[in-house]
């Protein structure tokens, strides 16, 4: 197969059409005669597959020669989106293989659209996740994925009567092309039994862990490909299997439930992503997926460390584990289990090799949002690893005793274990304690884990709290997702800003130049017409063209504030039937995300966006003026349809809240201009961008605190602004819901009467003024345009490679090709 690795322009196409015949032949079972669209996908994404298999193994054989240090990326999400269109591009064959499937009588396409998104993850968490991998590939870094192949995902998202339902995401019900089984790389995973303490043969004291409960947990491999196919990297997803297949006796009782029941209970680890935690077992289910996956991911790097080395004291110089939020935390004290009790280290030496190994990346500014687990949890399933954790917390408050001899609250409050209540084990605490650097994802997120969820552990350990700002790959977000736009750019810069997006500055000078303008108005013209065709199919909402697109899409939660948005759309409504001939500009507002399906309030928003969407889009006297549009299922290819169509971005979460974001990244690259407040990475693309090009507005996160503290008033703003109050008495009083009129009572008395946690109405004069600036400027599209470009122009520093970079050379210690950089 070594014409795989290059060839001339010909042969790669003539080597893609005859591939494409022969897999649909030989893989898929079918002739040219009798054949699908469906066939004709699994066939080309069995031709892309083969370009990556070569250097796959090629990249693989590389690492293990060489001795590579590796990075190991441990996340309960990945949410990597379609394979096909970004494959194709990063191994250089998207445009041979758009012509051979041409030649056949498809589209390109429709093809595509046969590929079931993989259900593993939720939002942004499993998005970043996927966009670090593709960076590391695209800049030839040993980056390895580590996660859980979960049979269902989280849920498909069903509208029924403007509710969100949700439904299994059976995803892997027709396959799937792009992964590997390894039936050979299988790890046992034990849960339950008890900690008995003997002496070795020297005397010494040692743990051993008896009458556990094994799952087996077997590898799927898919193949990462970077930009240009130089470097394919993995992501390998443990499945859960069980030990105990099938109980004959019990069948042959005619108990069948019994005769599978071990079978059933121990695969459940992998079917689905966050089971509810509303009862005792969905929660257990939850602590036992994390275990799972981490235990499973340690056997696998060590048996692949020890293929070079003997001992443990090298294995922060060949392995770095960077920890995606709380989840993989237990691999702290998996870790530290395997070097004490199978390799008997001493407890320092094993904590010293654990610590240089680990770095925890933080998510989250909400304390409720930080993970805890009860104590009784780890007795029952995790005993060896409760005592680890005991034996940490004594290590590390000893330490701050020490420097901190007359502060016991201190200590109360930096221990690994909350003693409020019921004990709960604090995995955030856990995870700082765990690892050498942990970092927040925006300048504002780690200045705020410094001054308040962090503020102790920052006195103590000064030095170890570093922000690295996310980022989002090229690849995806415009190569691939917005391919006219790509290609207008290109035509005038070059190919270059594909992996150095700081190239698109190269673009500013086109700002003032009207031809370009011209042309990126129609890219954008011609994004929108796609999206509007798909709206009109799947809603039944005829929308206009030439109306701002203002689109808000992320996982639907109060502190994000989709409430805010439809309380503007409220007004705005508002304001054209009182007066129907105001020179008020058109709208569309698109709305998508899913809700938690135990968190009742988000459950409730998205039926008041469905309801009040209703009410607008049947109202005569709106016309097409106004808009509103709920797009159910959001997911990664959702986004790859609304995000090149949008004009305005909204990132409007209280300030102080939001730790990063990325959907405000892919929005602006792709030529939305932001209204926002001072929140996450919304500030520093203000700075980045100018905030002359944004439409920034509310209170500062500063302000917010202050307010709170002052005693925050939120009625004085009810009644104190009169579209406001006009707005929250239609929907407090059933007009949105003339069948239900107190249905959505519970949102009007949190904002009025239950303290507005989240400041909607303190910011709501500030966001209808900035919107309004937004209508003027939307009536001048030149001025529109030329802020437009100079936003992608300015948005080069929000590449995932740049973020990649910092956490390779200010975490990792790893250089390209894995060269140990030092520095732990």
């Amino acid at each position: 197969m070594n014409k795989l690795k290059g060839g001339t322009a010909e042969e790669i196409a003539l080597w893609i059409r005859q591939g494409l015949a022969d897999h649909l032949l030989y893989s898929v079972g079918k002739d040219v005669i009798n054949s699908t669209s469906r066939d004709w996908y699994l066939s080309a994404a069995h031709v892309v597959r083969d370009r990556m298999i070569e250097r796959w193994m090629e990249t693989m054989r590389g690492y293990y020669d060489q001795d590579v240090k590796r990075v190991y990326y441990l996340s309960m999400e990945f949410l990597i989106g379609r394979t096909l269109a970004n494959g194709m591009i990063n191994m250089g064959v998207h445009a041979p293989l758009r012509e051979a499937v041409l030649d056949y009588g498809y589209d390109l396409a429709e093809l595509e659209s046969w590929e079931v998104e993989p259900a593993l993850g939720t939002g942004g968490l499993g998005r970043l996740a996927a966009c670090l991998l593709d960076s590391m590939a695209t800049l030839d870094l040993p980056g390895f994925g580590y996660g859980i192949r979960y049979e269902y995902g989280m849920f498909t998202q069903h509208i029924e009567q403007g509710n969100q339902v949700e439904a299994p995401e059976n995803w892997l019900r027709y396959g799937n092309p792009w992964e590997f089984p390894r039936p050979g790389v299988i790890f046992p995973v034990r849960f339950g039994g008890k900690v008995v303490q003997a002496k070795d043969a020297d005397g010494r004291w040692r743990h051993q862990w008896h009458d556990a409960e094994e799952v087996m947990a077997m590898a799927y491999d898919l193949p990462v490909p970077g930009y240009g196919g130089k470097t394919v990297n993995n992501l390998r997803l443990w499945s859960a299997k069980s030990t105990r297949e099938f109980n004959l006796r019990y069948f042959n009782a005619g108990n069948y439930i019994e005769a599978v029941k071990d079978k059933t209970e121990s695969e459940n680890l992998s079917k689905v992503l966050y089971p509810s935690d509303s009862t005792a077992r969905g929660k257990e289910l939850r602590f036992k997926q994390e275990y799972f996956f981490v235990s499973a991911s340690l056997q696998d790097i060590l048996t692949r460390y020890r293929r070079h080395h003997e001992g443990f004291d090298a294995l922060p110089d060949r392995v770095a584990m960077q920890l995606n939020d709380t989840h993989p935390a237990l691999a702290v004290t998996e870790l530290m289990r395997i070097l004490l009790d199978d390799y008997h280290y001493d407890f320092d030496r094993a904590l010293n090799i654990t610590r240089r190994c680990f770095a925890y990346t933080n998510h989250t500014l909400l304390p409720e949002a930080l993970e805890t687990w009860p104590v009784e949890l780890f007795e029952r399933l995790l005993p060896r690893h409760l005592q680890i954790i005991y034996e940490i917390n004594q290590e590390y408050l000893l330490g701050v005793r020490k420097r901190f001899p007359d502060d016991a609250d201190l200590l109360r409050r930096l221990s690994l274990i909350d003693e409020m209540g019921e004990r709960r084990v604090r995995m955030a605490h856990l995870a700082f304690a765990g690892s050498h650097r942990v970092n927040g994802v925006a300048q504002i997120h780690t200045e705020l884990m410094k001054s308040t969820i962090f503020a102790d552990f920052h006195r103590v350990e000064p030095g170890k709290i570093i922000g690295i700002t996310n980022g989002i790959t090229p690849r995806r977000w415009l190569l691939s997702a917005n391919p006219r736009l790509a290609r207008l750019i290109t035509s005038r810069i070059g190919e270059g800003w594909i992996t150095d997006l700081e190239r698109l500055r190269d673009l500013e000078p086109l700002a003032d130049d009207g031809e370009f303008r011209e042309a990126f108005r129609a890219v954008k013209r011609a994004n929108k017409e796609r999206l509007a065709t798909v709206v009109q199919q799947r809603l039944g909402v005829d929308v206009d063209l030439f109306s701002l697109f203002d689109v808000m899409v992320k996982r639907i939660h109060e502190y994000k504030r989709q409430l805010l948005n439809v309380l503007a759309v409220v007004a705005r409504y508002n304001r054209i039937r009182a007066n129907p001939e105001a020179p008020i500009p058109p709208r569309t507002v698109i709305i998508g995300g899913k809700a938690a399906p135990g968190y009742a309030m988000a459950k409730l928003i998205i039926k008041l966006i469905n309801d009040i969407a209703r009410t607008i889009n049947a109202d005569p006297a709106v016309g097409r003026r106004l808009r509103l549009a709920f797009v159910p299922n959001y997911n990664v290819s959702t986004a790859e349809l609304i995000i090149p169509a949008a004009e305005l971005s909204e990132q409007i979460s209280t300030a102080g809240t939001e730790a990063s974001g990325t959907g405000n990244m892919k929005l602006a690259l792709n030529g939305a201009l932001t209204i926002g407040t001072w929140d996450g990475a919304t500030i520093e693309i203000a700075k980045a961008v100018g905030p002359e090009n944004m439409f920034l507005f509310g209170l500062t996160a500063d302000e917010v605190q202050a307010k709170r503290r002052q005693g925050y008033r939120a009625w004085d703003h009810f009644q104190a602004d009169a579209e406001l109050r006009l707005a929250l008495d239609q929907i407090g009083s059933g007009f949105f819901s003339p069948d239900q009129p107190d249905r959505f009572r519970p949102i009007f008395d949190s904002l009025t009467h239950g303290g507005d946690h989240y400041l909607l109405l303190a910011d709501f004069a500030a966001y209808q003024a900035a919107q309004a600036k937004a209508d003027a400027l939307y009536a001048d599209p030149e001025a529109w345009t030329r802020q437009a470009v100079l936003t992608v122009a300015r948005m080069g520093y929000f590449s995932a490679d740049r973020t990649v970079r910092e956490y390779a050379e200010r975490v990792w210690g790893l250089g390209p090709g894995g060269k140990d950089q030092g520095g732990l």
